[in-house]
């Protein structure tokens, strides 16, 4: 069409063939600005400035390079365009446009041409942005979901650490009993001897369900402990009664406001911190008196003191790990609070502060 219109009116001559050759030549080239756009266009450029057939050619060439390129690149191709227009309407000027307003136009077009160019590379990048975001935030997330299965299984392990070291200090307890009390009547042994069964089953059961909960793919969907109630702080009388009922001596002291109103994190740790305190007392203080004292309330923090004097001699139990007393540590950390345990002029002292918010 340009060429037509250049030649529109004016006799053929032998540009017609030079306007013919290079507008096949341009576009049979201009596919190839897809592949090497710079190149391709620098050549479309050359022909531009020989032939009005090449223009179109050329300008799709620097469209390319705008799109594909750097912007020093788009800037210099396009310089070339216009200096290629300019030379072009120099030596072959057609029309009525005055050859001034002729390179305001090819100034204008090769800027437009630059702007889109810019314009589609900066939504290209913005697009590239953000599927790179969304891929993050699709990775963090999992990321997210992958650290609070782990964390919940860990709480699900500690959980049942204290639950099965409780029950089993008093299985360990009953059947020392049983094996160093072999004079005794045959309705006690028997006793014990149930007692004993009991305890196992229930410790299967416990270790069933844990190892059910811990194969389970997205434990965090639930509350990691199934349809198992929760203890609170109404259960620790029935967590002395046992240890009193396993033979050891335990003096309850219960200070506590409301003690149904305490936060399940707030009575889960405390009955916990009991829970650890009489394990370890049935463990290496055998026979000595443990005393427990729960103190606070609402806003002013729930207290946990638990003492025992240890004995002369004891010889710890071959399964216990020592680790009660770190996830202990780290249990009564998450829910905020603090954990001290020493011993002192031979007794053993456990004390636990934890926040109860008003």
């Amino acid at each position: 069409m340009t060429v037509f219109a250049w030649w529109g009116g004016r006799a053929a001559g032998p540009l017609l063939v030079v306007d013919v050759a290079a507008g096949a030549v341009s576009w049979v080239l201009t596919p190839l600005t897809l592949r090497r756009p710079v190149v391709v266009t620098g050549v479309l450029t050359v022909l531009a400035a020989i032939s009005p057939a090449a223009t179109p050619p050329a300008t799709i060439g620097a469209l390319q390079v705008a799109w594909r390129r750097r912007f020093p690149v788009a800037i210099a191709v396009a310089a070339a365009g216009v200096v290629a227009h300019a030379v072009q309407g120099a030596w072959r000027p057609g029309g009525e446009m005055p050859y001034g307003w002729w390179l305001v136009l090819m100034i204008v077009g090769y800027g437009a041409l630059l702007g889109w160019g810019a314009w589609a590379q900066a939504r290209a990048a913005l697009v590239r942005s953000l599927r790179e975001r969304a891929r993050r935030a699709e990775a963090e997330q999992g990321r997210r979901v992958a650290e609070a299965r782990m964390l919940e299984r860990r709480r699900i392990a500690w959980e049942m650490h204290d639950v099965l070291a409780h029950r089993l200090s008093l299985l360990a307890t009953f059947a020392g009993a049983m094996e160093y009390r072999p004079d005794a009547s045959p309705e006690k042994l028997s006793q014990a001897a149930g007692v004993v069964r009991d305890g196992v089953h229930q410790a299967l059961e416990e270790l069933r369900d844990v190892i059910s909960l811990l194969r389970d793919d997205d434990p965090a969907n639930g509350d990691g402990d199934g349809d198992r109630p929760q203890p609170v702080l109404a259960d620790v009388p029935r967590l002395v009664e046992e240890s009193r009922g396993a033979g050891t001596e335990v003096l309850l002291r219960e200070a506590v406001d409301v003690p149904a109103e305490a936060p399940p994190a707030v009575a889960r740790t405390a009955y916990r911190v009991v829970q650890e305190g009489l394990t370890n007392a049935r463990k290496h203080a055998v026979g000595q008196l443990v005393r427990v004292d729960l103190r606070g309330g609402p806003g002013a923090g729930l207290e946990i003191d638990v003492r025992n004097a240890l004995a002369a001699e004891f010889a710890a139990p071959g399964w216990s790990g020592g680790a009660g007393l770190v996830g202990l540590t780290e249990r009564v950390h998450l829910a905020g609070g603090r954990l001290d345990h020493e011993t002192v002029d031979g007794e053993f002292r456990l004390h636990a502060s934890i926040p109860w918010p008003a």
